[in-house]
């Protein structure tokens, strides 16, 4: 166990926890929302702090992050627990674990095998990285001192406090909206009260500067309705801006949600194109391999810049700047095509 990070002591021998927005007001002996944050004796502690129940070299693109550094490798890790109760997750295994799991992989060793692996950067994913925050930060501090970037995969209901915490080491950043935020959606399929406050954590990481790529779970019949995509892509305009990298994702059947067919392509091809209309200049299809979609077009004159098949890139057409070649519009897009490194190993 590791004392927390962002946590108040009560009067009452109770804590409340300031690292998501729950803000988790927690008796003695008692964990919080997310079973892995303990009060022992008015002492907030993490249970699973070094305790790595996934560890992968993955491509960054699955995060996915398609506009920074594309093509590098990143060490992806997670512990179990989640402050969601997504009743379609695909991690659920994980995620929904009742138990404290996992091998010992503490920051150092995470950072030696990203070395060793020839990773650029670590992603702290596959779970919500805000209930194992201690261990994300002790980790991300070590990898931006050996040269490496870090990234969050996150269900953005982080607070602002831990934003300003961990961003002198965070480089970027997934926020993964799921039914584009309707509030019906998360309250009774995923049982969050609010989405409301994911939007003030773009805020945050937007004054923070950490870079933002933000992805749309699209469930048919549940979450589909194109007026609520269309707000949605209006607000990340509103907060982010228009050259924010937006994916729109197909569902896939899973956890409790066998019933529900997979999104169609038609679907998503609906959604994107509302996406579209309401000005995001990049927006993509994501786990429908081989679609057009996939790849990256200059939204000045739509010239293909970035072809890409799942999660490879096929052709890199960018000039050195990251600008179009063929109308000279400059792309919004950190680093340069990134190479070696094992861009597919599993650890654990």
């Amino acid at each position: 166990m590791k004392e927390a990070m962002l946590y108040s002591q009560l009067t009452d021998g109770s804590v409340e926890c300031n690292l998501c927005h729950r803000r988790c007001r927690i008796p003695r002996g008692s964990t919080g929302f997310c079973g892995v944050r303990k009060n022992v004796d008015g002492v907030l502690y993490s249970l699973v702090y070094g305790k790595v129940i996934a560890a992968n070299v993955d491509p960054i693109e699955k995060k996915p992050l398609f506009h920074y550094y594309p093509g590098s490798a990143v060490m992806s890790i997670a512990t179990v627990g989640c402050n969601f109760r997504c009743k379609f997750c695909d991690n659920w295994v994980i995620s929904q674990s009742k138990e404290i799991e996992g091998i010992d992989f503490p920051p150092e060793k995470v950072v030696s095998a990203s070395l060793k692996y020839g990773c650029h950067g670590i992603s702290y994913t596959y779970t919500e990285p805000t209930i194992f925050f201690e261990y994300a930060y002790d980790t991300a501090k070590l990898a931006r001192e050996k040269g490496l970037f870090n990234t969050f995969v996150t269900n953005g209901y982080i607070t602002p406090e831990a934003v300003k915490a961990i961003n002198p080491y965070l480089n970027a950043a997934t926020v993964d909206f799921k039914g584009s935020g309707d509030p019906k959606f998360y309250r009774e399929l995923m049982s969050v009260p609010d989405p409301e406050p994911i939007f003030e954590t773009l805020k945050e990481m937007k004054r923070c500067g950490i870079f933002v790529e933000i992805t749309n779970l699209v469930v048919p019949k549940y979450g589909d309705d194109l007026q609520k995509i269309r707000e949605l892509a209006s607000r990340v305009i509103e907060i982010l801006g228009k050259d924010t990298p937006f994916h729109v994702l197909r569902f896939h059947p899973d956890y409790q949600f066998y019933e529900v067919a997979s999104t169609p392509v038609s679907t998503l091809e609906k959604a994107a194109e509302v996406a579209m209309d309401v000005g995001l200049r990049y927006v993509y299809i994501g786990n429908v391999p081989g679609h057009r979609l996939e790849h990256t077009y200059c939204p000045r004159c739509r010239e293909a810049l970035i072809e890409r098949f799942s999660f490879d890139i096929l052709k890199w057409r960018l000039t050195a700047d990251n600008s179009c070649p063929k109308c000279g519009e400059r792309i919004n897009i950190v680093g340069t095509l990134q190479r070696g490194g094992s861009r597919w190993l599993s650890l654990i």
